[in-house]
């Protein structure tokens, strides 16, 4: 009898995307196939607390949920699901037995280890898609699903990941980068900078976030000045973006997915209408009314195109696994440029993701399937390195 392969879903966390995890971790603990996979329950607190399978099942059955409904980042989603508000439960993290992570507190009446064999980080935003949880997989030893530490980080902070489009010949919207102190110390001098380098309508960005949140478009000074201050709420770094299409017209916003490791390959193209100004939190998983179109209105060429981009800007960031890149598409010109990279984009069943590898021919459960051997592949050959000279 062939050992099945033991999977711990870990979701949750302490970002602003805790909620969203919640979502995907429940779509992925009913998709994923039992014959073939022994599952584990991880959950992580918003105060950063690990919880036991018994618990995490609880966490994702609403049993401490509070009375605020997600939908799950699709625009044709309307059903609810419950959603952590507070949680409290002994703390204790994965415990492979060979590839095994030091407990930060056991409890006496739990005292069995966790084993897996791989790790499903569910996980969105700060703490869980920036490198940190990776790092902590990393020491342990551990394979997981996903990019590494150097591809989540690069991939989360806006300002860096552009950098490196940059650097990979990549098109991108013209921007300006600062910091929180610089805002607060010469908020004129900001200003000014901005204003001289970019036109107005600006996005105003978190460099360190998803999911939309703490983003702003501003089409005036005013609307400037408090825009700057939403994002800074988040992050301490601040990116600010001309929007494409100017004053007299909307981009396109357009969303590529990509799977694989040194051969990666990019699904079809979709497009979101949102029903607001730019696809917003509350766009993806509060209001109705955006629309979404798969694959998107564009012609053979324009799909090559995107795809391509897609697949260099996942590679530009040493990313592995997954990613969902994004795009803006000027609607006179049809120019595109890459807008960002998700190196853990929402998964649950109807979100953008798995919906447009669907829409290319891999369904979901085969989606997870594939994710998992590529994070075994990828630990395989990681080990094959070297790390001291005996």
């Amino acid at each position: 009898m062939v050992k099945k392969v033991r999977v711990g879903i870990l979701f949750g966390g302490r970002s602003g995307e805790h909620e969203v995890s919640l979502l995907s971790a429940a779509s992925v603990l009913e998709a994923i196939d039992k014959t073939k996979y022994d599952v584990v329950p991880i959950g992580i607190t918003k105060e950063g607390k690990w919880l036991t399978p018994a618990h995490a099942e609880k966490l994702l059955r609403g049993k401490h949920s509070s009375k605020k409904h997600l939908r799950a980042g699709d625009p044709a989603a309307t059903s609810s699901a419950a959603v952590l508000a507070s949680g409290n439960a002994m703390i204790v993290p994965p415990m492979p037995a060979a590839d095994s992570l030091v407990p930060f507190q056991t409890d006496s009446r739990h005292p069995e280890s966790i084993n897996v064999d791989v790790i499903f980080p569910v996980l969105h935003g700060t703490f869980g898609e920036d490198g940190t949880i990776q790092g902590l997989l990393e020491l342990a030893d551990i394979p997981y699903v996903g990019a590494g530490v150097l591809g989540s980080a690069a991939g989360m902070d806006k300002d860096v990941m552009k950098r490196l489009f940059t650097a990979g010949g990549l098109p991108i919207v013209k921007h300006v980068t600062f910091l929180r102190s610089e805002w607060e110390r010469d908020s004129k001098r900001v200003r000014r900078e901005i204003e001289k380098k970019l036109k107005y309508p600006l996005f105003v960005k978190p460099a360190n976030l998803g999911s939309s949140v703490g983003i702003s478009k501003a089409h005036n000074k005013k609307e400037l000045a408090s825009a700057i201050e939403e994002a800074g709420r988040y992050d301490r770094k601040i990116v600010v973006e001309e929007a494409v299409g100017g004053k007299k017209r909307k981009a396109r916003e357009l969303e590529c997915s990509v799977l694989g490791n040194d051969e990666p390959i990019a699904s079809v193209a979709g497009e979101i209408v949102p029903i607001k100004e730019f696809y917003d939190y509350a766009a993806k998983y509060l209001d109705e009314g955006s629309e979404l179109i798969i694959p998107a209105k564009l012609s053979k060429s324009e799909m090559r195109r995107v795809q391509e981009l897609a697949v260099a800007a996942f590679q530009a960031v040493d990313c592995s696994g997954l990613a969902r890149v994004d795009f803006l598409m000027d609607p006179k010109s049809r120019k595109v440029y890459v807008n960002e990279i998700n190196t853990m984009p929402g998964f649950t069943s109807i979100s953008m993701y798995p919906k447009l590898w669907a829409a290319s021919g891999v369904e979901y459960p085969d989606l997870i399937d594939q994710l998992i051997e590529l994070a075994l592949e990828r630990h395989a050959d990681k080990r094959r390195n070297q790390y001291s000279r005996t």
